[in-house]
């Protein structure tokens, strides 16, 4: 995750504004603090990088 948002220049703020997702909890599913997000939150994720779930959880 943390490269395709890299990959679009976002910062971690930024792209936590896109996805509608609070900056701690993107931070922390990041960081592997968070191991299994729940999948409302990947979802999320996955639609402001513009891609599918199953590319994020590979």
């Amino acid at each position: 995750m943390k490269k395709l948002r890299q990959k679009l220049g976002l910062s971690q703020d930024d792209f936590a504004r896109k996805a509608d997702v609070p900056y701690t909890t993107l931070t922390k599913v990041e960081t592997g603090v968070i191991k299994k997000p729940s999948v409302f939150v990947v979802s999320k994720i996955a639609k402001a990088l513009s891609v599918d779930i199953e590319e994020l959880i590979k």
